[in-house]
């Protein structure tokens, strides 16, 4: 995978911020930092890590800012009000940029945007040995990741957040895809679906939900993916995540719903 290495631009000669959110990334820290020695500027925002990830980064030349974690669209903002450069690249701790896409950031940059002040980025999923084509994973846009400061921000989401535009001209799309490694293991993902459920389901507190409607979300999340979105081309893979999907969504609204029944107390009277 020699290719996410991007040996052809000197280091530090492209004027951009790249920020990385991270929380206890000791295993993949360095390949993300590696990846954007590019970047003249590197900044590690890191919710207090305990595994080493602050040393790691200021080892390999990367700025560090420590912002306590109250939701990653709170953590993004702080992280904008950290950057220096005039243009910014949001790469997340299991991201990777590759080659091409380094190139084509430095050439939108040295060309002023080319009429674009924020853009999207195509990302490829590598997931149980195989990159997932289908499933929803790609190209998989999030918010924008290659941007002009002042030109968007986040929403106050506590995840999965969403971001506001903030320049009047229409959003452009990269054309390079950078890598994304989201899961190292099978154990990592059941976390992070036990993680998001739990975040996730804030979102639902004005909601009115039940077990049913659980149940109904995560059957809908599990078709979704897997047919809808052609995951059964992904083989087993795709399987794994329409199952993922459908686990996560259940839990987010039955964790909404048991929110919700701790809110009424039982009665006194038998």
């Amino acid at each position: 995978m020699t290719k996410a290495s991007v040996g052809q631009l000197p280091d530090k000669s492209v004027p951009v911020t790249v920020y990385i959110i991270a929380f206890n990334e000791i295993d993949k820290i360095r390949a993300a930092i590696e990846s954007v020695h590019w970047a003249s500027d590197v900044l590690v925002v890191d919710s207090h890590s305990t595994d080493g990830t602050t040393e790691l980064a200021l080892s390999l030349g990367a700025r560090v800012a420590h912002v306590k974690f109250e939701g990653y669209g709170s953590l993004r903002n702080s992280a904008l009000e950290l950057c220096e450069h005039e243009w910014i690249f949001s790469l997340d701790a299991d991201e990777r940029c590759t080659t091409d896409a380094a190139l084509e950031i430095a050439r939108i940059v040295s060309q002023d945007g080319l009429g674009h002040e924020f853009y999207f980025v195509p990302r490829r999923n590598f997931f149980l040995g195989r990159w997932i084509r289908h499933s929803g994973w790609y190209p998989n846009y999030r918010q924008p990741q290659l941007f002009r400061k002042g030109s968007i921000a986040y929403d106050s989401l506590p995840v999965h957040e969403g971001f506001m535009a903030l320049s009047p001209r229409p959003p452009g799309y990269m054309a390079n895809a950078i890598w994304q490694f989201p899961f190292k293991n099978v154990s990592e993902l059941t976390r992070k679906a036990e993680k998001y459920s739990d975040l996730g389901s804030l979102k639902l507190q004005n909601r009115n939900v039940s077990v049913l409607s659980a149940f109904g979300h995560g059957c809908w999340s599990f078709l979704k993916h897997y047919v809808f979105k052609l995951g059964f081309l992904d083989g087993g893979p795709g399987l794994v995540i329409a199952a993922a999907n459908f686990q996560g969504t259940f839990y987010r609204y039955l964790k909404a719903y048991e929110r919700q029944l701790h809110k009424q107390e039982p009665s006194t009277r038998n």
